[in-house]
């Protein structure tokens, strides 16, 4: 495990679901971590009955439980960093959102609305209390393209339309705010995920990938950030190693049997962590290390 300057374990809490297929929730989340080297706790919001091909049921827990694992882990074990997911429903988001407001360490928010499958995950009248409660509390917060447009009423097809939900983003509070690119149009053989943090734009990109083999994809690369964050890398760097390990865990997992729908990624993989990242320009990951490119915006 690797060891933060002051000699202690790196330690990342996930506050997310239960995926029973384990391709993504608090499974991915203590994955990622342990490849970052980091010592993965969780607090469980919800239990999904979830596979490749779909989500069979999702039985949200009491908020009072939900608290309970957090002050349970907080008390003893203490964190480094803390990535939230799946919330459940509005009470659990409120109960975390207070449990979080004292908290002294990064925290990433992904947004997660919608199943691989385009199962609801979160009900429309919650999506106000992400908002409200959870934006203010995120370092980085990490809405795909649909949950980008969901939280800022920004179409989001192209780079630009990601960039300016990116923008809006961060004047609803998050500090630094990624919007993934698996979904937009017009990218070409490139997955470029959109970085806004202090008026700059930085993109991250990686060659896209013809494979069904991304669920969990998006709490693979928000735990991956988390788990660098606790190692002590500063958001940027964080958010580039995060880039690294889900290209290269997509790419690995290409030809897996695992599953009929969309199947899970690899998460054996290892992150490759940037010598310099300046904000304000391009990078590209092309397996094994980055290279700036111009800015496409």
């Amino acid at each position: 495990m690797f060891r933060r300057p002051d000699g202690h374990v790196a330690r990342m809490l996930t506050i997310a679901g239960s995926d029973s297929g384990g391709g993504a929730g608090i499974q991915a989340d203590l994955k990622t971590a342990h490849q970052f080297g980091v010592y993965g706790m969780s607090v469980v919001t919800a239990i999904t009955a979830q596979n490749t091909v779909g989500v069979q049921a999702v039985y949200p827990l009491p908020a009072e439980i939900v608290r309970a694992q957090f002050e349970s882990v907080r008390d003893d074990l203490g964190f480094d960093a803390i990535k939230t997911g799946m919330l459940g429903d509005r009470a659990a988001i409120h109960a975390i959102a207070d449990a979080l407001a004292g908290v002294d360490c990064p925290i990433v928010v992904d947004p997660v609305m919608i199943a691989k499958g385009g199962e609801a995950l979160l009900q429309p009248d919650d999506v106000a209390a992400v908002i409200e409660r959870m934006l203010p509390l995120a370092d980085v917060a990490t809405p795909n393209a649909p949950e980008a447009e969901r939280l800022t009423g920004i179409p989001v097809r192209s780079l630009a339309d990601a960039a300016r939900a990116a923008e809006a983003l961060a004047r609803l509070g998050a500090r630094y705010a990624v919007v993934k690119g698996g979904h937009l149009d017009g990218a070409g053989d490139l997955a470029m995920d959109v970085v806004f943090h202090g008026g700059a734009w930085t993109v991250f990109a990686a060659p896209r990938v013809p494979s069904r083999k991304t669920h969990g994809t998006g709490c693979t690369l928000s735990s991956a950030i988390a788990a660098a964050l606790a190692r002590g890398a500063r958001p940027l760097e964080a958010i580039a190693a995060a880039k690294s390990f889900i290209s290269r865990a997509i790419a690995s997992a290409a030809d897996w049997d695992v599953g009929s729908g969309h199947g899970p990624t690899d998460h054996s993989q290892c992150p490759v962590f940037p010598d310099h990242i300046e904000a304000g320009r391009m990078y590209v990951f092309d397996g094994r290390q980055f290279a700036e490119a111009a800015l496409p915006l």
